[in-house]
């Protein structure tokens, strides 16, 4: 635990202008950024007697290390540099709200020739038209079933599409007149297009214009007699007001605007925001945050529309949000919205009427949602808590490890031999610390001595960290020799993927590798409390002489086998057996299987990338496009190796210099053997009309799923 007053900054030192700082602690981990408009009053709160803070903020002070700040002209810039910094840095003592979903959007890909409707999650794209967030895929399809009576727009995949366009036979929605089939020519691409615009104009609230159309069609069909039309277009008119009344009117001028609800106690806060478009409800969403700092409801409010708007710019940004609760002060926000939309937007609380009342409808959702979360994380946090405990008290540890990493090694009868690293902390998996291995210290298949080196190139990039920033002295950990363990020791892991090099690369020194001085999360910088390996006495004994080798004591070592599910000890002659009812069994038990799954996983890429290696990969200066360009023009590989110079140049962007080159490529690979299927013992044909029918050389694995998977370990 730090001293605030060993780092405040001196008299004098802090700027009185608008700004953003951030607090570091010892690892130079940034643990919290805020704003100011006075960067020297608010820091000097800081900096306070300790008694006088609050429990959060004095947990916060006194775990930082350091605190440096950036001074900025408008009270905006800072707002927007803080949201910024806390999506980058991700600081564990910052308000961040935690999404309980994906929420699922109806879509429309305007950016294609033909539009596509469909449901999508995740991050927006350039040129697609989004609508919701919806509570439920299956809302978005029933939505998309009705209208599809009224505009026929594409839906299919673009397998689908391209399928369909070259046979000449639409999908089944074509034939039904869901779908005005455009693969086949039935709709011009424009006026396809004008469809698509309708779609989304009905979906944005002009209805009324699409209703009294339909009307005036049916009665003039009628009229003419034609009463199979006016029929189909009354159950249009039908299928429209079916589809509108599954989002009533809440808002009676058609208003356009955002409405955020808190429900917060002293530990947690829960958001709720209801999109409102055209008067209607078009999407719900909500998150939970714990409250890790001293905050007010304003201050809640401000975190949630940074959340919100941060990465939305024009119509998604709507001309007013209604808040239970004004941030203070409130222009630099309103005025950051307005920014961001392009155009005025109203930032303030309702009080009377129809958005007061709806204002509270969206109170009781988010009541709803904190008492919901707070039921399920009670029953989870209990879980986790208890299978820490078991597992505490059955290794002999001192206290429940809160970051337990799990190591598997991983190969296809000793090809590809690659390990995993997963990490778990709290009970939970941690994805963003992951990490995967390529065993290249030796040839062959051997678990334990796999093993050895993966533990080894771990640890000794933690001792390399230490080093760096000054916690490791000249006294500190050795080799078995007696030789201080120094970062260049073994291969060194590449900072892109945690992949290993050559152990005789010219890499540079391991802590020249973590350029990070800004804050941003290191690499293997945070020791576990426990280490989990797959596998038995050997595994375990390996990880064991690999840590003792490195000096490092302090983190405990156990195996989970397979067989009887028996987690073993480095100094114990039997394992320990946990009752399979045991939570603390269940926990490893997950770790183990997800370190095996992520390891299975990086070895079938490994693979895979192996076996569609051909010998124009190894072509200078020859890119993916223009090895696609050449394949597409010969056919196969083997067409492309018995054409002649001159019919090479006759690809486009292929010189006379590239063509030669290739030439000579080729004729120094060897011609690929024939694949061959070890399920029926068939040899493949070698006309393939890409490359991946295997490297040169080396035969094509084939064969069923099962047969491959029973090869792997």
């Amino acid at each position: 635990m730090a001293d605030p007053s060993s780092y405040r900054p001196k008299p004098g030192q802090i700027p009185d202008s608008p700004g953003v700082y951030r607090f570091r602690d010892e690892h130079r981990r940034v643990i919290y950024v805020g704003k100011a408009k006075s960067l020297r009053q608010r820091l000097a709160n800081y900096f306070q007697d300790l008694a006088g803070l609050h429990p959060r903020t004095r947990t916060m002070v006194t775990t930082a290390a350091s605190v440096e700040w950036t001074v900025v002209s408008t009270e905006v810039e800072a707002l927007q540099l803080e949201y910024s910094w806390i999506k980058e840095y991700d600081p564990r003592f910052n308000v961040k709200y935690r999404d309980d979903k994906s929420y699922p959007y109806l879509a429309v890909t305007m950016n294609e020739e033909f539009p596509r409707v469909q449901v999508m999650r995740g991050h927006k794209k350039k040129g697609v038209r989004y609508f919701g967030p919806y509570a439920h895929a299956w809302a978005i399809r029933d939505t998309v079933d009705l209208l599809l009576r009224v505009f026929p727009v594409r839906t299919c995949s673009a397998g689908v599409f391209k399928n369909a366009s070259r046979t000449g036979r639409p999908c089944l929605l074509g034939y039904i007149g869901k779908c005005s089939a455009p693969c086949v020519g039935r709709i011009s691409a424009d006026d396809h297009g004008d469809l698509a615009d309708e779609f989304c104009d009905f979906m944005t609230g002009r209805t009324g214009t699409y209703l009294r159309r339909l009307e005036k069609q049916m009665t003039q069909a009628a009229e003419e007699m034609e009463y199979e039309r006016a029929a189909r277009l009354r159950d249009d008119i039908e299928a429209l007001k079916k589809a509108m009344e599954k989002n009533a009117v809440v808002l009676a001028d058609a208003t356009d605007a955002d409405l955020i609800a808190v429900a917060e106690d002293e530990l947690e806060a829960a958001v709720q925001i209801f999109h409102v478009r055209g008067g209607r409800v078009r999407g719900q969403r909500g998150w939970v945050t714990d409250k890790v700092e001293e905050i007010t409801t304003g201050a809640l409010v401000e975190h949630a529309l940074q959340q919100l708007y941060g990465e939305e710019t024009g119509d998604a940004v709507p001309k007013e949000v209604l808040v239970p609760a004004l941030p203070d002060p409130v222009e630099p926000v309103q005025e950051w919205l307005t920014g961001r939309r392009g155009s005025g937007v109203s930032l303030r609380v309702p009080q009377r009427g129809d958005k007061r009342a709806l204002m509270a409808t969206v109170e009781r959702n988010a009541q709803q949602a904190l008492v919901l979360h707070k039921t399920k994380r009670a029953s989870d946090l209990t879980t986790r808590s208890r299978a820490l405990e078991e597992i505490a008290e059955a290794l002999g540890l001192d206290s429940a490890p809160l970051r337990i990493e799990c190591y598997d090694i991983s190969h296809l009868q000793g090809d590809d031999v690659v390990a995993s690293m997963v990490v778990f902390e709290d009970g939970l998996q941690r994805k963003s610390e992951y990490r995967r291995f390529q065993i290249k210290g030796f040839e062959g298949q051997d678990d334990v001595r796999s093993m050895h080196e993966v533990i080894t190139r771990r640890f000794r990039r933690y001792l390399a960290e230490k080093e760096r920033t000054g916690e490791w002295t000249e006294d500190g950990p050795a080799l078995a020799d007696g030789t201080p363990a120094t970062p260049a020791d073994g291969a060194p892991l590449t900072p892109a993927d945690g992949t290993a090099a050559s152990a005789d690369s010219p890499a540079a020194p391991l802590a020249d590798a973590l350029k990070d001085d800004d804050g941003r999360p290191r690499r293997f910088a945070y020791p576990p409390q426990l280490v989990v390996v797959d596998g038995g006495k050997p595994q375990v004994m390996a990880a064991k002489r690999a840590l003792d080798e490195l000096g490092v004591d302090d983190i405990a070592v156990c195996g989970l086998a397979k067989r009887l599910e028996e987690v073993w000890l480095p100094d114990e002659d039997d394992p320990v057996v946990l009752p399979r009812t045991s939570e603390g069994l269940y926990l490893l038990q997950r770790v183990r299987d997800e370190a095996h799954r992520f390891a299975i996983a990086y070895q079938r890429t490994k693979r895979a990338k192996r076996f569609r290696a051909g010998p124009l990969d190894d072509v200078p200066g020859l890119g993916e496009t223009r090895r696609q360009a050449l394949i597409k023009h010969f056919g196969s590989v083997k067409k492309l190796r018995s054409a002649t110079l001159d019919q090479i140049c006759e690809v486009p962007g292929i010189g006379r210099k590239t063509a030669e080159t290739i030439v000579v490529a080729l004729a120094q690979a060897a011609p690929p053997a024939p694949a061959v299927n070890t399920a029926t013992g068939e040899i493949m044909d070698e006309e393939e009309p890409d490359t991946t029918a295997g490297s040169p050389g080396e035969p094509a694995v084939a064969g069923t799923p099962e047969e491959r998977r029973g090869q792997e370990r």
